[in-house]
């Protein structure tokens, strides 16, 4: 693996609006080159529901004083809040020769290989792409591909008030229950738990050379 592949940024910037990041994340995509490196936005965002490009209107119960926000990740409906980590995965797919199911199962062995180090039992499901915990969805992946590069990314609850969830089908189906890593005798703090989630990131995804920033891409 090249230097351009095994490298990697990890932006840490804490909680940042949806739209900003999310314009942020199309334009990185449009004008990055082949010699561009990788990144990772690590953040958190105000209460929002984004709803993907598969989105029905049904998914969508009711709103309350939380914005709806129609992006161009895959998937249905979710809720991003804070206390979940959100990690956007900026990647050159094509330099790596991979395609977007590679990507995702990756990172979801990675989230089952954290919490497997806190002692807690954790799963995929067939046609529903995330990580459950009996059941429970504990995180979730939705991916945007263009010009063989990836970004949007993952959302991990770690200790959040999950009342929003209720509020729609959450990715589209019906009840299902949505857990956090607090609610499973996990650790409570953020910083604790982000870091420990990047370092199982980091490794299953291939990268050897991180470079930690706390700035956001401009």
């Amino acid at each position: 693996m090249s230097l351009s592949s095994s490298a990697l940024i990890v932006r840490n910037i804490g909680c940042q609006p949806y739209l900003p990041i999310w314009r942020s994340m199309q334009t990185f995509t449009e004008r990055r080159t082949l010699e561009d490196l990788d990144e990772f936005w690590v953040l958190e965002h105000p209460p929002v529901f984004t709803q993907g490009l598969a989105g029905k209107k049904e998914h969508v119960l009711s709103l309350g004083d939380i914005p709806l926000i129609y992006t161009d990740r895959g998937g249905q409906v979710t809720y991003h809040g804070p206390g979940q980590i959100v990690v956007y995965f900026l990647m050159d797919l094509t330099r790596r020769k991979w395609g977007p199911k590679r990507l995702v199962q990756t990172i979801e062995n990675a989230v089952i290989a954290h919490l497997s180090h806190l002692h807690i039992a954790a799963h995929t499901c067939v046609g529903a792409p995330g990580v459950y915990v009996e059941g429970a969805k504990i995180a979730s992946i939705g991916l945007r591909i263009r010009r063989g590069c990836s970004y949007h990314g993952l959302s991990f609850n770690v200790h959040m008030d999950l009342e929003p969830f209720s509020r729609i089908h959450p990715c589209g189906y019906p009840g299902l229950p949505i857990t956090q890593l607090s609610l499973l005798g996990g650790p409570s703090s953020l910083e604790e738990v982000k870091l420990m989630l990047m370092t199982y990131l980091i490794e299953h995804l291939g990268y050897t050379h991180p470079l930690y920033l706390k700035e956001a891409y401009s």
